[in-house]
């Protein structure tokens, strides 16, 4: 049974760009689907029930990003509406967390918060929901809880917790905040026995972390302070002049009120193609694989394909990813390095970094096929319902092939349908919509043609 007047906020940001080629910036890891049919946001939904209602779930996500997540909501059956707050420029997570918790409380001032990055996997859902139980007594006793994850190894890639003296309901008080540590003093850290791991997960009253930020962050509190939550966020002007800060920063690292809760539920923030490996189950040879996959004497690699056929020989602890536009090797030990990757193609403007040859619009999807100099070739799919613009440039015309349904070609004067193996040109310097009355999808191919 659901925790009366208990929220969830879905941090649901950033681009994971160690984990390109698969997520881009249009299309994050969140959601990416790795495990099944399901993507990580919609995971991170699902494991909350049911605990929390999903009537009191929120996500923050870019705004580029807010229909996708809403459709990733609607095809779990959460309906989206009221519970999106677009951020229209990204602000770090002290303002993420600030601009849902005033929102909630704007209409249940009573609300007690739990904060959860989207993108993060747990093994042990049982096991998790118990430690959720556990932190929803902390914070009603009015400490601001955060979720720190037994380390089983020395990881050199996350932030640690030390926790101090213990408090009532399994915490500890946080004694100190620390940097990403280096092999020798993790490993001083894991000997220690109350170091842990930062998972960026918490839980709290909002009355009191709205205190805290308005004594320990005035800056930012008081820009939010004077502005209503809309359902969708806060204008760019306003959003975009707040301070970048993390809510470590911001608040954890100077409050009196931090509670560290170990918690050992299997957690992953799956913030490396290592990691991913890690968390997964294996073969017989050590090896992750996902795809049209054929590997002889091949060990301990992570192998991932989406539409070719990847072969692989004499080969071990290597990471290989193939999407229709790119392809990733590594030694899987440093496949972090491949934000350096998307740093340079980033600097020399290539779109690799930033969508996929699929892309995601609230009409349907666009799927590049070829493009070439004088001519490119998409595939669309419309949504039953959906309505979409399609216009052609100076120097140029577009020529609309129907595959699949049935489609309304509607210029300002006129209106004509247009059926399987039918087309239409539309010419130079104009625009016409296509609507897809019928209830089921319809396929086009659009084909734009330089002159």
């Amino acid at each position: 049974m659901a925790e009366p007047n208990v929220y969830a906020v879905l941090l649901a940001g950033g681009s994971g760009t160690r984990l390109w080629p698969v997520s881009r910036e249009l299309f994050p890891k969140q959601l990416v689907s790795f495990f099944g049919k399901e993507s990580l946001v919609q995971n991170t939904i699902r494991r909350l029930s049911p605990l929390i209602s999903r009537e009191r779930i929120r996500v923050v996500c870019g705004k580029e990003h807010f229909h996708e997540i809403s459709r990733h909501m609607d095809d779990i059956d959460v309906p989206p509406d009221g519970k999106i707050l677009s951020e229209p420029c990204g602000r770090n997570t002290a303002p993420a967390i600030l601009l849902a918790v005033r929102h909630i409380r704007q209409t249940d001032p009573g609300a007690l918060i739990f904060v959860f990055p989207a993108d993060h996997v747990i093994r042990d859902i049982d096991l998790f929901q118990n430690t959720l139980r556990d932190a929803i007594r902390l914070a009603r006793d009015d400490y601001i809880v955060t979720f720190g994850i037994t380390p089983h190894y020395p990881e050199t890639g996350y932030g640690y917790i030390e926790g101090a003296d213990p408090i009532s309901g399994g915490g500890l008080r946080i004694r100190r905040f620390v940097e990403k540590p280096d092999l020798k003093t993790a490993r001083g850290y894991l000997k220690a026995g109350n170091y842990f791991w930062n998972s960026g997960m918490f839980a709290f009253r909002g009355k009191v972390m709205e205190d805290e930020y308005r004594h320990l962050c005035p800056e930012l509190f008081d820009a939010m302070e004077s502005h209503t939550i809309s359902d969708h966020g806060l204008p760019e002007e306003i959003y975009g002049a707040l301070p970048n800060i993390s809510i470590d920063y911001a608040v954890m690292e100077k409050t009196r009120k931090g509670a560290v809760l170990p918690s050992d539920f299997g957690w992953s923030d799956i913030g490396s193609w290592k990691s991913l490996y890690d968390f997964l189950p294996k073969d017989d040879s050590g090896n992750v694989i996902s795809g049209d996959v054929i590997t002889q004497h091949t060990r301990g690699c992570f192998i991932m394909g989406y539409e070719r056929l990847i072969a692989t020989s004499h080969i071990q602890n290597m990471v290989v990813v193939e999407t229709p536009d790119s392809v990733f090797v590594s030694d899987i030990s440093r496949s972090r390095d491949v934000k350096a990757i998307v740093t340079r193609l980033n600097q020399e403007g290539r779109e690799e970094t930033q969508r996929h040859r699929t892309v995601h619009f609230p009409w349907g999807t666009r799927i590049l096929l070829e493009h070439n100099a004088g001519y490119r070739a998409d595939r669309l799919v419309l949504f039953p319902g959906a309505r979409f613009s399609c216009a052609s440039r100076q120097g140029a015309i577009v020529h609309l092939i129907i595959l699949r349904g049935e489609a309304e070609f509607c210029t300002e004067d006129s209106k004509r349908i247009l059926k399987s193996g039918e087309n239409a040109i539309v010419p130079e310097n104009e625009t016409v919509d296509v609507v897809n009355g019928l209830g089921d999808i319809l396929e086009l191919i659009q084909v734009q043609c330089d002159f």
